[in-house]
């Protein structure tokens, strides 16, 4: 039996051609596509496979859409479970670890950890008037950071004990694998939460930009590709790269339109204690107000207008546009790049002609962060709603000594009469 510590210092000095193979996904295409699509080449047969599969997957979101806020939160749980486990399992072909003592119910074990950290902070942001009529959940709230810090540790120091003579190196190597592979999926589904919160449409046009720059870039490039973009995407092209930017940007401006005239996409998504159920009710922001701007003299000439009416989100569904053209595909450059290290095509086979979950949401990731910082940065302004709930959770001499200092305030600043009484 070949000495495992020294196979592994000899992986260390191969180069990426050297690397273990990892088996190829089989073709879960359904038979009656392959029958009805017998005649074409390989070429349109692909194009046709994707085509339907991509409006397949595009109808059940939207119906996901009309079920509500908490079925896109699992549906967004869902996927971040099924991306783990698609990188996950890279990693143990790649290494050939599944004999390794322990580790894959530990790579699940930091999973559920992980998870219940982010989640637990999401309860504790949002559902504070729900937890404070629950005992038990105001102890798990109180000591949160603590348990999910002492879950951790345990997982920690099974690792540690876990640790076998001459497999040292390996272990170390997924078990690095385990926790970037948690940066790329739990963090940034914790973040798509987070923007869902803020109001769909901060949800809806970012995701569907995405959505709509893969599909646009695709069929440019299909029709009309002929210049290379990048080596690490031998398909990728710069009419598709470019056609793909203009028609997204159109895009976004157009849907969030449509979007911004809706309370349910518009107004933050919040938890009714009274009724157990998410609301979307709300008195639209400044942001989703229809308003008059000025149109700039060079495009006078071309459009004949003057004046506009359009809603101030649409400028912001600009900017989210065009990093999701622009920026976003470099997520997919990235995973190209991860893929032709391993020699694979895809992560998996999960959707046919698409490969894996995680070769559909590579760039949704990269999105999800800019749109929660720029969420962050130039949108998000004082919460009352979020202010409120955490001043109930407070005791009543908490309370009593907020409501003197802010009725100082007000006296101070002129807004009340200082012989008012409360």
């Amino acid at each position: 039996e070949v000495d495992l510590e020294e196979r592994l210092g000899e992986l260390d000095l191969r180069s990426d051609s050297d690397v273990p193979d990892v088996p190829p996904p089989t073709d879960t295409t359904p038979e009656i596509l392959k029958k009805a699509l017998s005649g074409l080449s390989a070429r349109w047969k692909n194009w046709w496979i994707r085509g339907i599969l991509t409006l397949a997957m595009i109808s059940a979101f939207f119906l996901i859409i009309y079920l509500g806020s908490f079925m896109l939160m699992l549906l967004v749980l869902s996927i971040q479970v099924k991306c783990y486990h698609e990188i996950i399992t890279i990693g143990y072909r790649v290494y050939h670890s599944y004999d390794l003592p322990w580790f894959r119910s530990l790579s699940w074990y930091f999973l559920l950890c992980v998870n219940y950290f982010f989640y637990g902070e999401t309860v504790a942001d949002y559902f504070a008037t729900f937890v404070q009529r629950r005992e038990q959940l105001q102890f798990l709230i109180r000591y949160h950071r603590f348990i999910s810090f002492a879950l951790y540790l345990t997982g920690f120091c099974m690792f540690v004990l876990s640790l076998v003579k001459k497999h040292y190196r390996l272990q170390f190597y997924m078990f690095a694998w385990t926790h970037v592979t948690l940066l790329i999926t739990v963090t940034q589904s914790h973040l798509v939460i987070q923007n869902l919160f803020e109001g769909m449409i901060w949800f809806l046009v970012p995701i569907s930009s995405v959505i709509c720059n893969d599909i646009t870039a695709y069929i440019f490039g299909f029709f009309f590709g002929r210049t290379p973009l990048i080596k690490l995407s031998p398909k990728k092209t710069w009419e598709g790269f470019i056609g793909g930017f203009f028609s997204t940007v159109v895009f976004g401006f157009i849907f969030s339109y449509f979007l911004a005239q809706h309370q349910y996409f518009v107004c933050p998504v919040e938890y009714n204690s009274e009724t157990n159920r998410f609301v979307t009710e709300c008195e639209p922001s400044e942001l989703f107000q229809m308003k008059k701007y000025s149109v700039p003299p060079l495009l006078q000439a071309v459009l004949g207008w003057e004046m506009v009416n359009m809603y101030p989100f649409q400028m912001h569904s600009i900017a989210l546009s065009t990093f999701a053209s622009l920026i976003g595909p470099f997520g997919g450059f990235f995973a190209s790049g991860f893929k032709r290290a391993f020699k694979i095509k895809d992560f998996a086979d999960t959707i046919p002609g698409h490969g894996g979950i995680m070769d559909r949401f590579d760039c949704q990731y990269l999105m999800a962060t800019f749109v929660h910082v720029y969420i962050t940065s130039f949108i998000r302004g004082p919460n009352p709603s979020k202010l409120l709930k955490q001043l109930l959770i407070l005791q009543p001499e908490q309370q009593l000594s907020v409501y003197k200092t802010l009725k100082s305030h007000l006296v101070e600043k002129g807004i009340l009469q200082p012989s008012l009484r409360g």
